[in-house]
């Protein structure tokens, strides 16, 4: 009988005998602590709490070197046995008593049943046939030999360390299996934090991963078969039962779980309660039916997951159903009961010790051997193959499962078992560090994931790419080539408002009639948030179904079809706090013009719903406890710092729409209104509107301010793009002229930056200009008004001026530059006059200046306008976020 069977009954039989004890409480004088085989939960709550703090607590410390959690959870297992706590004296008897064993091992076992089940959902067939031939070669080369190094190494194991009664066919066959395997859960996450997910070593890893842990799997559960059988022909036996088992389950069960779901529509909305009900029988008689054989019940948990369908996010929910209770409650136990086992104290001699680091030595080299050469014969560079391979000697939680299986069938001792526990731990541990030394950011390629573009690997051919981004189209200086950031339903309104504006008019072909597609091309980014749940890496591994069935990226491929225009798709699954670089980095990559993100602002948002599924990202109550995240994580406060992200580490233009949540159309009339005091952001703003324009149904008025407006000046004469400033550098302009770099306000400073600003102003407002300019900017200039206002008291002014226009039946926008660092006149304190007047004070305030600057949230704060665009130009890096 199997082990979690056998712990049942030993359970049962313990209860049965025992006399039934006091009941007696705290106030009765009885110690809490006191083990009660008739009342056992108290002293399991009490251990579960220990269990829990210390993991939480090592995974705040090793989390901040970038370490997984599983090493956390491994080493709260250790210092909890022998090896460090149970050298305290009492301190085993009270908290983790023998008799109290058999009740932890119980629920260990119950949640690794659930953890296998997950990992078997997490197993997606769909990666491995995209990479057949690379995840094959790769996986088993890192099979094969590993399997062959540990055969080899468990002889010289076995002549100095195990008693001779102990079968040595077994001994091998479990030492080579401990070799042989890779932690795809702990490697899937180890890609999540080093951002190799999307690259071609993170594919290709990914891929032979799942390999592994499938050829893994299945050698587990011969050997146990072999181990539990009292001779061949039962072994044999047990392993052809399993074996028709497998496939039992593998088609007719797996046909009638497809068909229960779309009878009960579980594909559609969600596993029913119903269906849940019938997976959760499944799995636990496939647990027991595997138990019973002589296989252990987890390998009946693990298919169970495999076959359950992948049709409509199925597995997807059924993880994100489990996996908080199992990660956080179950998985630590098991590591527990792991360090209860474990007692590095018995490695008390230097032949234990050599025996520790030659084991360590010989598992790293087969299996990093295995897999950097077949990666190599593949095609991949030296730096990229022994990535690879650093990566699959990952062993983690799978390796000590191994382990545990054969401490319980008696085929390891304990010396030898903690031998391997400390070898896992090492060699999980590597693996980070090893990546980043191997692999760093700047010798990454990226592949090509589901739903992305194709991205250049070589640097010609990527800085070419890139550079055309900065090239206009016709002469005009307008944007064509547009990256488009997704992330909810409440910012669709806005993004779809300021893609739908940037468009050009479309137009009827004369012979056909029908609409010309806009030579405009669309990328939209679908942001996900990644945490450390299981089902956030299965989002990873599955963006091309995720693609095709993600609501808000159906949303906007149908606004783009009716808009006529060319969307491409991708999808980015990132934690929070990397959501502005992935931004930046997919403009960067798919030559983009201009980053339009949209942003509604607290003061209309309240921010008391930020108890909505995905407001905000999963936070650690440590990190507030030490002071290490913000005072406001609310979810608009979150939004702002990613805005403000992209803002400062992008390498593209960016427009930001601030969404005044009045639900007006873009079909209507538009009258735009631009504020110009000068500057990069300005000048961009500036040819924006002229492009905006474009469309016959938006005017707009452009006010110069603090200077008079410059209506008949010569033509400008086109200036170098790379300009020479007196104690400053070169800077490159993605506009049509060039200006200084920030942050050296002398008087050179100033003239450079008030000459390109007149310049700017006298290419679209000079009547000369507009006549000799072609059909399209003419008609385009037509319909802006320019003009000009004194300094004194701008944004008053201002804001007046947009109040009178609201008064009409035109729907009013203000598009404003962000920065005004080149704006003599101080407007800081008229803004907080501003802000006192209409009494928007306070943090939410303070947070809409800071996003979107000074002119941007005067508008916001105090015009009640249908909507703000805000831009900031490429040039400035050093705005202050």
């Amino acid at each position: 009988m199997g082990e979690f069977s056998s712990t049942t009954v030993a359970i049962l039989q313990t209860l049965s005998k025992r006399a039934v004890q006091g009941q007696g409480g705290l106030l009765t004088g009885q110690d809490p602590a006191t083990y009660n085989t008739a009342d056992p939960l108290r002293l399991w709550i009490i251990q579960l709490g220990v269990i829990i703090m210390m993991a939480q607590l090592l995974g705040l410390i090793l989390g901040k070197i970038r370490q997984p959690r599983v090493i956390a959870e491994i080493l709260g297992g250790i210092l909890l046995g022998p090896t460090v706590f149970g050298r305290i004296p009492g301190f085993t008897n009270h908290i983790f008593p023998p008799s109290s064993l058999p009740y932890l091992s119980l629920t260990a076992n119950i949640g690794l049943c659930l953890f296998l089940f997950i990992i078997g959902l997490e197993i997606d067939t769909g990666i491995i046939k995209r990479n057949a031939r690379l995840s094959i070669a790769v996986s088993l080369a890192g099979v094969l030999l590993p399997f062959g190094v540990g055969c080899g190494t468990s002889v010289l194991v076995y002549r100095h360390l195990i008693d001779p009664s102990t079968d040595f066919r077994y001994f091998m066959l479990f030492i080579g299996v401990s070799f042989s395997i890779t932690a795809f859960p702990v490697l899937c996450r180890i890609l999540a934090a080093l951002k190799l997910l999307d690259t071609t070593v993170g594919l290709i890893v990914l891929s032979a991963g799942v390999a592994n842990d499938v050829i893994g799997w299945t050698l587990l559960a011969l050997a146990v078969s072999f181990v539990n059988a009292t001779s061949n022909l039962t072994a044999l036996w047990t392993f052809l039962t399993c074996f028709a088992y497998t496939l039992l389950l593998l088609f007719p069960v797996k046909w009638a779980l497809l068909w229960l779901a779309r009878r009960t529509a579980s594909t559609i909305h969600g596993p029913t309660m119903f269906y849940m009900t019938v997976v959760m029988l499944v799995l636990w008689a496939s647990a027991f039916f595997t138990d019973i054989i002589g296989v252990n019940a987890i390998f009946g948990a693990f298919v169970v997951g495999v076959i359950v369908p992948r049709d409509g996010g199925i597995s997807i929910a059924f993880v994100e159903k489990l996996e908080d209770m199992v990660q956080i409650i179950f998985i630590p136990l098991y590591f527990t009961i792991s360090g209860l086992n474990t007692d590095l104290g018995l490695i008390d001699t230097g032949t234990a010790w050599g025996f520790v680091f030659a084991i360590a030595t010989l598992d790293f080299s087969g299996k990093f051997t295995g897999c950097t050469l077949s990666s190599r014969a593949l095609g991949f560079s030296w730096r990229e193959a022994t990535t690879v391979g650093s990566l699959m000697t990952c062993k983690g939680l799978v390796e000590l499962i191994v382990l545990n299986v054969g401490l319980s069938a008696h085929i390891l001792t304990r010396q030898v078992f903690s031998m391997f526990v400390l070898e896992s731990l090492i060699l999980t541990f590597m693996t980070t560090p090893l990546v980043n030394l191997i692999y760093p950011p700047k010798y990454r390629t990226f592949g090509l994931g589901a739903g992305t573009a194709p991205t250049p690997t070589d640097d010609e051919t990527r800085e070419k790419y890139i550079s055309d981004a900065s090239e206009h189209v016709d002469g005009e200086g307008w944007r064509y080539r547009f990256s488009v950031v997704l992330d909810e339903f409440r910012h669709m309104p806005g993004i779809m408002a300021l893609t739908k504006l940037v468009l050009p008019p479309t137009s009827e072909d004369a012979v056909s009639g029908v609409m010309k597609p806009h030579k405009t091309s669309v990328n939209a980014l679908r942001l996900l948030e990644f945490s450390e749940r299981a089902s956030s890496m299965m989002k990873v591994t599955m963006t091309e179904k995720l693609l095709s069935t993600d609501p808000l990226m159906g949303v906007f491929k149908m606004f783009g079809e009716q808009s006529h225009m060319s969307i491409s798709a991708s999808l980015s699954v990132v934690s929070h706090n990397e959501w502005a670089y992935a931004v930046a980095d997919h403009a960067e990559r798919h030559g983009s013009q201009l980053i339009l993100i949209p942003w509604i602002p607290p003061t209309l948002s309240s921010t008391a719903d930020s108890s909505e599924p995905g407001a905000k990202p999963e936070l650690n109550p440590f990190d507030t406890f030490f002071g290490l995240s913000s005072k406001d994580n609310s979810r608009s406060t979150l939004y702002s710092h990613f805005v403000r992200g992209v803002f400062r580490h992008s390498k593209t233009d960016v427009a930001l729409f601030v969404d005044m949540v009045d639900n007006a159309g873009t079909n209507g009339q538009q009258h735009v209104v631009l504020p110009f005091f000068g500057g990069p952001d300005d000048r961009l703003a500036l040819e924006l509107v002229v492009q905006l324009c474009n469309n016959p149904r938006v005017s707009a008025t452009v006010i110069r301010v603090g200077r008079q407006a410059v209506i008949a000046r010569p033509e400008p004469v086109v200036m170098d793009r790379k300009l020479e400033v007196e104690g400053g550098a070169p800077v490159f302009s993605s506009l049509t002229f060039p200006d200084t770099v920030y942050g050296k306000p002398n008087t050179a400073y100033f003239l450079q930056s008030d000459m390109a600003d007149d310049l700017t102003w006298s290419r679209f407002a000079s009547p000369t200009f507009e006549k000799d300019s072609h059909s399209q900017l003419r008609s385009a200039l037509s319909r802006i008004e320019f003009t000009s206002i004194p300094h004194t008291l701008p944004l008053h002014a201002l804001v007046q001026h947009v109040k009178q226009l609201r008064e009409g039946p035109r729907r009013v926008l203000v598009v404003a530059g962000r920065s005004m660092r080149l704006f003599r006149a101080d407007v800081v304190d008229e803004l907080k006059q501003l802000m006192e007047e209409q009494r928007c004070t306070g943090h939410e305030s303070d947070m809409v200046r800071r996003t979107i600057g000074d002119v941007a949230a005067a508008f916001v704060l105090g015009a009640s306008v249908n909507g703000v665009i805000v831009v900031q130009a490429v040039e400035d890096r050093v705005v202050e976020v």
